[in-house]
C-alpha cells in the first residue's frame, strides 16, 4: 500500500486567478498607487493645467472678476512686449552662464575629491554645505557679503589692492547680473560636483592604469578614458542644470528683485511681477506657458541625445 496520496485532480476552482486589469494595466498595483497620485494630481498636474487654461484667458486678481477666454491674445502681446524679450534674453544669459560655469567648476573639484588626497573626507563634506542651504538664507548670506559699506567683496578686494573704493555690487547696472551669477554658480556646484564624482567613480581604474603604462599624460587618458565614460552623464546633468538655472527664482529675487533696472529680472520674476504686483493672473500665466515649450525643446534635446547615445 503506497504511503503517497494520489495527485489531486485539477479543477478550475483549484487554478490559479486571473490578474485583474484596468486599461492593460495590473489594477491592483494602480490601486496601492493611488495614494501617491493624489497628491501629484492635487498639487503639480491639476495647477499646471489651470495655468495652461488662464494663459488663454484675461484672468485678472480680484473677488467676483468676470474671465472671458481670449485666445492668443496674452501670446500676441507677448510677443510685442519688450519688457518680456529682455527678462528671456537675461534668463538665457543667466541660465548658460550658470551651467557653463558650473560645470567646469564642478568637474574640476569633482576631478580634485576623485583624488586620494589627504582629508578627502572632510573636503566631500565640506563641498555639501551649499547643498543644504536653502536659497532664500545663500541669498540673504551673499548680501551681506555684496553689502556696499561692511560686505567681505569690497574689504577683500580693497585689502589686496584691486578696488580702490567700495562698490554697490548689486545695484550697479553692468556688475549685478555677474555678481548674482556668481552667486548661482557657488549654490549649484554641490549638485554638479556630486553626481560627475559618482561618475568618476564608475570608471575603470585598470583602464587608465593601461593607457598610463602606453604612455599616455594625464590629459590624453582624460581625453580617450575618462571623458568617453562620463559623457553621457555630463549630457543628463548639464541639461538639468540648464533647466534648474532657467527657472531659478527665490535666490535671484531675495538678491535683487530682478533690479536695477530690470538687468537681472528672470523670466520667472516678470512672471511673479505681472501676477502679484499688476494682478495679471492671464497674461502671467500665458508667459509660464511660453517658458514651459522652452524647456519642452531642452527636454526633446535631452532625449535625442540619449536615444543617440542608447544606439552608440
Amino acid at each position: 500500500m503506497s504511503l503517497l496520496a494520489p495527485p489531486r485532480a485539477s479543477s478550475a476552482k483549484g487554478s490559479p486567478r486571473p490578474r485583474r486589469s484596468f486599461l492593460g494595466l495590473d489594477r491592483d498595483g494602480l490601486f496601492l498607487a493611488v495614494p501617491a497620485l493624489i497628491p501629484v494630481v492635487i498639487f503639480s498636474l491639476y495647477p499646471l493645467l489651470r495655468g495652461i487654461y488662464l494663459g488663454f484667458t484675461d484672468a485678472r486678481a480680484g473677488r467676483n472678476t468676470e474671465t472671458t477666454f481670449t485666445g492668443l491674445e496674452n501670446y500676441r502681446d507677448l510677443l510685442g512686449d519688450s519688457y518680456f524679450w529682455e527678462s528671456f534674453r537675461v534668463g538665457l544669459i543667466w541660465a548658460f552662464s550658470v551651467t557653463i560655469l558650473q560645470f567646469f567648476a564642478s568637474l574640476g573639484l569633482a576631478l580634485l575629491l576623485n583624488q586620494k588626497i589627504r582629508l578627502r573626507w572632510l573636503a566631500r563634506t565640506l563641498a555639501l554645505v551649499p547643498w543644504a542651504m536653502p536659497p532664500v538664507v545663500i541669498g540673504i548670506m551673499w548680501r551681506l557679503v555684496y553689502h556696499p559699506n561692511a560686505g567681505l567683496a569690497n574689504s577683500v578686494l580693497t585689502d589686496v589692492g584691486i578696488i580702490d573704493r567700495n562698490i554697490d555690487w548689486l545695484s550697479d547696472f553692468s556688475l549685478a547680473l555677474p555678481a548674482v551669477i556668481l552667486v548661482g554658480v557657488w549654490a549649484g556646484m554641490p549638485q554638479t560636483t556630486v553626481v560627475l564624482l559618482a561618475g568618476l567613480q564608475s570608471v575603470s581604474k585598470e583602464l587608465h592604469e593601461a593607457a598610463s603604462m602606453d604612455g599616455a599624460g594625464a590629459w590624453n587618458r582624460f581625453k580617450n578614458v575618462t571623458w568617453p565614460a562620463i559623457a553621457p552623464v555630463v549630457t543628463a546633468m548639464t541639461t538639468l542644470d540648464f533647466i534648474w538655472n532657467f527657472n531659478s527664482f527665490g535666490l535671484v529675487y531675495v538678491l535683487t528683485e530682478g533690479g536695477p533696472g530690470g538687468a537681472t529680472r528672470l523670466p520667472l520674476l516678470f512672471a511673479y511681477e505681472e501676477a502679484f504686483r499688476y494682478g495679471n493672473y492671464g497674461y502671467a500665466a500665458a508667459l509660464g506657458n511660453a517658458m514651459v515649450l522652452v524647456i519642452a525643446v531642452f527636454v526633446v534635446f535631452y532625449l535625442i541625445r540619449r536615444m543617440k547615445e542608447a544606439k552608440n
